[in-house]
């Protein structure tokens, strides 16, 4: 069995998340939808949160398995028997970001390889920091998340508006 994990923070999930998921999903066996925390950043929503909103907006996808875990993607890998990295790339500051990331993961375990799906033009300018920025404010949301992660986008920020 093939299997692949596409790694991230996932602070909210957006359509573009979802378009690498269901594309990257025909290249496995199965996938695995790994939520970590990204020390740099502040969560909006917390892992069992985003863990949900993932499960609920990936049902379609038959071959999606969402989990979280903290440590080193390439251990992690390991234990699952994962031998591919899946990662979205928007723009040129992704690639070599990603790039990097690459290089690094392929020098500590050469028997994983990191395939690079370019996302959907139509998706090329949507980020989770961009959504949350948006969400925070009122701002419109459509065919930028899927509709259960705005209603929890407004929920979160029903204060506000």
């Amino acid at each position: 069995m093939r299997i692949g994990i596409c790694p991230g923070s996932f602070d909210p999930v957006t359509n573009g998340h979802i378009d690498i998921f269901e594309r990257g999903s025909k290249l496995v066996d199965k996938l695995i939808v790994a939520v970590f925390e990204n020390p740099t950043k502040k969560p909006l929503f917390t892992m069992d949160e985003r863990e949900e909103m993932l499960r609920e907006t990936t049902r379609h996808i038959s071959n999606i398995e969402v989990v979280s875990f903290d440590g080193l993607l390439n251990q992690y890998a390991k234990e699952r028997g994962a031998t591919v990295i899946i990662r979205g790339l928007r723009a040129l500051s992704d690639f070599e970001y990603e790039f990097q990331r690459a290089l690094l993961m392929k020098k500590v375990e050469p028997d994983i390889e990191t395939v690079f799906i370019m996302t959907n033009n139509k998706y090329s300018y949507v980020s989770s920091t961009g959504i949350r920025e948006l969400a925070c404010f009122g701002g419109k949301l459509d065919d930028l998340v899927p509709a259960y992660v705005e209603n929890r986008l407004q929920t979160k920020f029903a204060d506000k508006y």
